[in-house]
């Protein structure tokens, strides 16, 4: 018997599609100063491109929308010792898993099998006791004095972890928070965040647009490589998130007065369309890509993505009908016209 072939994918479900080419020079290794200086290239609802600077924002705004944003805050999430032989050792904390326990991607992680010892400071180490399945982190447990708080101690020995395309920053690692950063627990920031400055905000208030605030701890649900051509077939990490009531009334509120909810970033849009108008506490591993019916944001500040992420999947999903082929246009159009990309880079204002 001759195998079938596999049915072709349509375009929007295939990972190929998600593919572009993006000069180095392109990929921001400074954020701009002030903040809202970057740059902003605005899709309105009738599809118009806009190039805009982010202070502008106001002009795209009005009275009685509302804001949401992620105020998580970026741990010193990356950590270096070394094994009981010498061989220097990073980590990269995920998430906490128990007392004094820690998930962490670590390097080289071949030579770091079950029963290592990891050695950070002379009170302080930890041994790998297990490995999760899908990211082949490790399981660590740390072993410090007993008065001793973890928590501190990675305040103390670890770094803020700048994302591994940022190879020749000189800036300040507090330019990689929000200047809302709150609740500590992220191992990366929620990025289209970092435009904001205290005079925008002021300025939009003054102006009545509302904002209210979610937490998801950015963990590496939001970064892992697609690694099936079918998209569909992804299965995103667990990140933890809360909407609060507080939250949720205003979304509701600002619906029912015909006000539209911009969700800053695809970490507030995970949180708000995983949460569903209702109060949420917990872990989501929602994936969104073409197809998928939004039911709570009406405008989305994002900055612009890697190829082939889930992130860029999000974004096409956001602009509807042909919005893949719609934003995978708008980018080439970003990259002629000299736009920064990722962390460090500019953003773009999507309403539909």
């Amino acid at each position: 018997m001759t195998s079938q072939p596999a049915p072709e994918l349509e375009p929007d479900y295939a990972l190929s599609a998600y593919d572009y080419e993006l000069p180095s020079d392109r990929i921001a290794q400074d954020p701009v100063t002030p903040r809202d200086s970057s740059r902003l290239l605005v899709i309105d609802s009738d599809r118009n491109l806009l190039h805009q600077h982010f202070y502008d924002l106001p002009n795209f705004l009005r009275a009685g929308d509302l804001l949401v944003f992620n105020n998580t805050k970026v741990i010193p999430a990356r950590m270096y010792g070394q094994k009981l032989s010498g061989v220097p050792v990073e980590i990269l904390l995920m998430e906490p898993i128990g007392l004094n326990r820690w998930l962490a991607l670590v390097k080289p992680g071949k030579r770091l099998p079950i029963g290592s010892t990891i050695i950070f400071a002379e009170n302080v180490k930890a041994t790998v006791e297990g490995i999760e399945t899908t990211t082949r982190a490790r399981e660590l447990q740390f072993h410090i004095p007993a008065e001793a708080d973890l928590d501190k101690i990675i305040e103390k020995l670890g770094k803020l972890p700048l994302p591994p395309y940022v190879t020749d920053s000189h800036t300040d690692p507090e330019r990689y928070q929000t200047i809302y950063a709150e609740i500590s627990g992220a191992i990366a920031a929620p990025t289209a965040g970092l435009h904001f400055t205290e005079q925008l905000f002021q300025k939009l208030e003054d102006q009545g647009v509302d904002k209210a605030f979610v937490t998801l701890h950015v963990g590496i649900g939001t970064f892992r490589p697609v690694e099936t051509e079918d998209i569909t077939q992804h299965v995103m990490h667990n990140e933890w998130c809360e909407v609060s009531e507080e939250t949720v009334a205003k979304i509701k509120e600002t619906k029912a007065r015909g006000g539209r909810v911009i969700g800053v970033g695809s970490t507030v849009a995970r949180s708000l369309e995983n949460s569903n108008f209702q109060a949420f506490k917990g872990k989501t591993n929602l994936m969104i890509y073409p197809g998928y019916e939004w039911r709570v944001l009406d405008g989305m500040v994002t900055n612009f993505h890697l190829p082939k992420s889930t992130l860029l999947m999000m974004m096409s999903s956001f602009l509807g009908e042909g919005g893949r082929e719609l934003l995978m246009s708008v980018y080439q159009e970003a990259i002629a016209k000299e736009y920064r990309f990722y962390s460090f880079g500019d953003a773009m204002l999507m309403l539909r």
